[in-house]
């Protein structure tokens, strides 16, 4: 397994009240298998949980092993960081140095590759999200929104991690941006084989695009299945207090006006287009 928590608590030690800001976390994530979505309210500990799959954080207590490398404190943490990728919210923040070449250098600099070999990544990981060489001069801060977006991305994967974890990606961005980012991410997935671990809050794509998801409540780990299987049971979304993909409600509403009952497994778009022919 590349990611394995095995019963992980964190509390934050400036915290004057030692609440858990998670506990008891057991999970186990694949190398090159998953889209996993990472959902929950605000609170409810996503970014904790997280921050642990690149050692940002080191367990309170409980074990965790990133690709056979113990995450703890005194423990070496840079192999880890390599393979395990963190894209946070606004990765454009990021962004600082003169060009988006040497922004997109600087990470396999500082892990010992050859300047010739980082130029080489860097254009090669450009072309990747979808950016031609001709950006590589340019000032990252003379970029739109997206492209500095893409670029930061662009940096982590020069670093050629096994795994990217995302939160946040597409906030910010207009539904146009957002869906061309999802479309990035599904094909670093799939031609790519990059495990990606996304935290939303957005269900629609959590239903579109991931294949399992977690979510988190109180800093526990209450479901952990697919997408279907959540948004199917009406329990379970009444407990977690989450709502239903977008496509799921117009269903309903279409079922509704025409007096039949709903499709209760068709959660996307795709799902709703061929369920609605199959009734024509």
């Amino acid at each position: 397994m590349a990611i394995t928590f095995q019963k992980v608590g964190y509390q934050y030690p400036q915290l004057q009240q030692q609440k858990w800001a998670i506990s008891e976390i057991d999970l186990l994530i694949e190398p090159t298998k998953e889209f996993v979505a990472v959902i929950g309210h605000t609170g409810s500990g996503k970014s904790t949980l997280i921050q642990h799959m690149n050692a940002l954080l080191t367990p309170t207590v409980g074990q965790l092993n990133v690709f056979q490398h113990e995450v703890a404190k005194g423990k070496p943490l840079s192999p880890i960081r390599k393979r395990v990728g963190m894209v946070f919210q606004f990765p454009e923040y990021q962004l600082f140095e003169e060009t988006v070449e040497r922004d997109i250098m600087f990470g396999p600099l500082n892990f010992g590759v050859s300047k010739d070999v980082a130029a080489a990544k860097a254009a090669e990981v450009l072309s990747v999200v979808g950016m031609d060489e001709s950006f590589l001069s340019r000032s990252p801060f003379s970029l739109s929104g997206g492209q500095m977006r893409r670029v930061a991305i662009a940096g982590i994967l020069a670093m050629e991690p096994d795994i990217l974890v995302l939160d946040e990606p597409t906030v910010g961005l207009d539904p146009a941006g957002q869906e061309e980012m999802m479309k990035l991410f599904t094909s670093l997935h799939d031609d790519y084989h990059k495990t990606l671990v996304i935290v939303t809050h957005d269900m629609n794509i959590v239903a579109e695009y991931t294949k399992r998801v977690l979510v988190m409540k109180a800093g526990q780990l209450v479901f952990d299945g697919s997408p279907q299987a959540l948004f199917t049971d009406d329990a379970a979304l009444e407990l977690f207090e989450l709502g239903r993909p977008d496509m799921m409600n117009v269903l309903a509403s279409i079922a509704n006006a025409a007096g039949t009952s709903k499709a209760a497994s068709v959660i996307t778009f795709d799902q709703v287009v061929a369920y609605l022919l199959e009734q024509s």
